[in-house]
């Protein structure tokens, strides 16, 4: 079997990269010349765990392929992925211009039946959208060829992607014919051998499935920092109340951990997509906007811890700061709470070093000559006056803190992902501040930030 992804992005490389490992043919396509030349080089933009590998021994074999072609991607295929980019715009709402492209450039190549897949974080009707994009074209062509469109929505996390592919919790299909439904069987069949199920439904069930799932997530991370927020101020810890409810089956613990709010290319976007969507169709989410109001907050409640302990401005004083990355595991730094922290801190006055072990370079993208950036995480912690947690990075978690007492001006940690314990905290005599926790602190200790509005 042969199938074509069109756009080389997170999802379209790593969903190509997956389906060739499985044994199908896979051409990608992407319209950056450069980038393809990268890729047939054997080199990959962007960091996941374990995707380098199989993509090596893919290319090296043969399944899979690179063009700036999408007319010559669709020689032979059966079933072709678009998996480009859908920005948010001012407003929210997806942009589908890149999709609509895609999908009339395939009207106009095609010489043969196809499945047409959005694959392509979309709004509920966009399929229809590119249905009648590829059927314009061959309407311009006077060709009578046939095809079928189809929406299989992506569900990889940054940072575990190739497994969250290759042992999906759940297939998910949108269809509207049998043809297209035997096409996509068939493609699926390597992971239904592993029991992984396939759940066919309607195209609009299927578009609005990924949308109300990572709405749900999101809904999920702003109320547990809406909790620990409410924690610190009535004397609760958080790490206990999520202990508490995450025990009650119908809840459980997954997305209970409170930290420094969500980012990434996903749960923003996708959250401001459905809002949009709702409101053109006169039915306002007010749950979501609660959500992403609490979420833009959560991001500043760190520089305010700070801010309370230092006291304003913070002219003069110097910080460390761990973790770039809106998440481990990844380099991206899409909507990323370390964005937010730097910016709060750079307006306060004071200076920053950051390391991140993948996003450095990222980093320097974005913020430029804004901050200073270390070779390895003790190395920002020189001179210092506090160290701030922003990333929870594996190598973070069982730091010598001895090292860090003696780098640091004062024995002060803002942790934004709570990963140290208090307790241990207290007796090295560290001031610590994490989120929904009382803080550990020789001073201000019963002081609480002004919680941003």
């Amino acid at each position: 079997m042969k199938i074509s992804v069109i756009g080389t992005g997170y999802v379209g490389l790593v969903s190509g990269t997956c389906f060739a490992e499985t044994g199908i043919d896979v051409v990608c396509v992407d319209v950056d010349a450069r980038k393809v030349k990268m890729l047939q080089e054997g080199r990959i933009p962007i960091y996941e765990p374990g995707l380098h590998d199989i993509f090596l021994r893919n290319v090296t074999q043969g399944r899979l392929s690179f063009t700036t072609s999408i007319g010559e991607s669709l020689k032979d295929t059966e079933v072709v992925f678009i998996a480009v980019g859908t920005p948010p715009g001012e407003d929210g709402s997806a942009d589908l211009q890149d999709v609509l492209e895609v999908a009339s450039e395939i009207g106009r190549q095609m010489d043969h039946y196809l499945v047409v897949v959005t694959k392509s974080t979309v709004p509920v009707g966009t399929s229809h959208m590119v249905k009648a994009a590829v059927r314009e074209e061959l309407q311009n062509r006077g060709s009578q060829l046939t095809f079928d469109v189809a929406s299989n929505p992506e569900f990889l996390k940054e940072g575990s992607a190739v497994d969250d592919f290759l042992k999906p919790d759940r297939i998910v299909v949108g269809i509207e014919s049998p043809e297209a439904e035997k096409s996509m069987k068939r493609l699926y069949h390597p992971f239904v051998l592993n029991g992984h199920p396939i759940l066919f439904m309607d195209i609009a069930s299927s578009e609005m499935t990924k949308y109300a799932a990572n709405a749900m997530l999101a809904t999920r991370i702003s109320f547990m920092n809406d909790i620990a927020n409410l924690c610190e101020i009535v004397g609760a810890d958080v790490g206990m109340v999520r202990r508490g409810i995450g025990a009650d089956a119908r809840i459980g613990s997954k997305f209970l951990y409170a930290g420094t709010g969500y980012g990434g290319s996903c749960f923003p976007k996708d959250v401001q997509a459905l809002i949009r969507t709702a409101d053109e169709k006169g039915y306002p989410l007010e749950i979501l906007k609660a959500v992403e109001k609490v979420n833009y907050r959560q991001k500043s409640v760190l520089p305010a811890k700070i801010k309370a302990h230092f006291g304003e401005p913070l002219k003069g004083r110097h910080f460390a700061l761990w973790g770039l990355s809106f998440k481990p595991k990844t380099d991206d730094m899409r909507e990323a709470p370390a964005l937010t922290v730097v910016h709060d801190l750079l307006e306060a006055g004071a200076t920053v070093t950051a390391y991140d072990p993948v996003a450095m370079e990222e980093a320097r993208k974005i913020l430029g000559d804004g901050i200073g950036y270390a070779s390895d995480a003790y190395d920002a912690c020189i001179d210092a006056d506090a160290l701030v947690i922003v990333t929870e990075w594996p190598e973070f978690r069982t730091p010598n803190f001895r090292v860090i007492e003696k780098l640091l001006k004062s024995k002060t940690i803002f942790d934004g992902r709570n990963i140290y314990d208090p307790e241990e905290m207290q007796e090295l005599k560290f001031d610590y501040y994490s989120i929904g926790r009382k803080p550990v602190a020789r001073r201000a200790a019963d002081t609480l930030p002004d919680f941003p509005a």
